[in-house]
C-alpha cells in the first residue's frame, strides 16, 4: 500500500500540473452545500441525469476523475464531491466513517436533484458508495465501486505495516510536498493533522463495509479491481456474488489505481455499463 499511495500521489500532481480544467479546485464548477456541521465542496459539469463521483481517500482528490469528467459531462449531470476533510471540504466534528461521508454524499446529491444517480466510487469512495447504494435505494441507480477494499483485517505484510505506521507524524516525515499542497488547498489548514489521524483511525478499521450492507444493495453493481490490488481477490468474489445485480471486472497486471494504469480499457468497461449498453 506505501508504493501506491506514493505511486498515486506523483499521478495525482502530474494532473494537477498538466489538467487544462483545474478539478477539484475550479471556481467555474465549484460551490460549498453544508450538511449539518461542515461545508462539502463539489463541482457540477454537464446536464442530464446525474452521476455522482466519489473519490479516494486521503491522497485521492476530484482530479482522480479527470479522464472519466470530460466524457460523462457530455450526457449526464456529473456531480463530483471531495469527501469531508479531503480538498476543500471542510472537516466537521463528528467522528469520520464511510458511513458519514456516504451521508454527506447523499445529501449533497439532494439538494441538486430529486433523481436517482449513477455512482462511481474509487477506493475509499466505492466504499461510501456500497453504504450509499445500500441506506438510499431511491437514490441511487446504478453503482460502479472501483479498487476498494473491505477492511484493514485482509491486508498483510507491507500494507499492514504501512496502515500500522500511518498518521499526521508519517506524512509530515515522509511526504512533506504533498502534506504542504493539501494544505494550501484546504479551508482548515490548522485541523489538517487532525484529519489525518481521525483517517488513520478510519483505515485501521478491521470491516469497512458489512457483508448485510453489501447484500442489501438493490442496484446493479458493478466491482473492479486490479487482480494485484492489495485486498486478496476472493473478497471482490465474495461481495459479488452477495450482490442481487452484481457484476465484477478483475483486471489482469493492474492493482487498486485502475484509472491511472489502464484508463482506456477502465473506460470501456465503465462507460458500457452507466450506459446499459453491452460491450461486443
Amino acid at each position: 500500500m506505501k508504493r501506491l499511495t506514493m505511486l498515486l500521489l506523483v499521478c495525482i500532481m502530474a494532473d494537477c500540473i498538466h489538467a487544462q480544467v483545474p478539478y477539484g479546485n475550479n471556481p467555474a464548477a465549484g460551490k460549498y452545500f453544508n450538511t449539518g456541521d461542515a461545508n462539502i465542496y463539489y463541482e457540477v459539469y454537464g446536464s442530464g441525469q446525474p452521476v455522482l463521483l466519489l473519490h479516494g481517500g486521503v491522497y485521492g482528490s476530484i482530479g482522480e476523475n479527470k479522464k472519466l469528467i470530460p466524457d460523462l459531462s457530455k450526457k449526464f449531470m456529473v456531480i463530483a464531491v471531495a469527501t469531508r476533510g479531503h480538498g476543500k471540504s471542510e472537516l466537521g466534528h463528528q467522528h469520520l466513517s464511510y458511513k458519514l461521508f456516504s451521508e454527506d454524499a447523499y445529501k449533497v446529491l439532494r439538494h441538486l436533484t430529486t433523481d436517482s444517480a449513477i455512482v462511481i466510487g474509487i477506493a475509499d469512495g466505492a466504499q461510501q458508495g456500497y453504504y450509499l447504494a445500500a441506506d438510499h435505494s431511491d437514490a441511487v441507480k446504478k453503482l460502479v465501486a472501483i479498487g476498494s477494499n473491505f477492511g484493514a483485517a485482509y491486508l498483510t505484510g507491507v500494507d499492514r505495516k504501512y496502515i500500522n505506521e500511518f498518521g499526521a507524524a508519517y506524512l509530515e516525515k515522509n511526504e512533506p510536498v504533498m502534506v504542504a499542497e493539501r494544505k494550501k488547498l484546504s479551508p482548515e489548514p490548522a485541523r489538517f493533522d487532525e484529519f489525518i489521524d481521525e483517517m488513520a483511525r478510519v483505515w485501521r478499521d478491521s470491516i469497512y463495509v458489512s457483508k448485510e450492507t453489501i447484500a442489501a444493495i438493490q442496484c446493479p453493481t458493478l466491482i473492479a479491481t486490479g487482480e494485484n490490488d492489495g485486498c486478496p481477490l476472493e473478497k471482490y468474489v465474495e461481495a459479488y456474488r452477495l450482490l442481487k445485480k452484481g457484476h465484477l471486472a478483475i483486471i489482469p497486471y493492474s492493482d487498486s489505481l485502475l484509472l491511472m494504469r489502464t484508463p482506456n480499457l477502465i473506460s470501456q468497461i465503465i462507460l458500457p455499463f452507466v450506459n446499459g449498453v453491452k460491450p461486443d
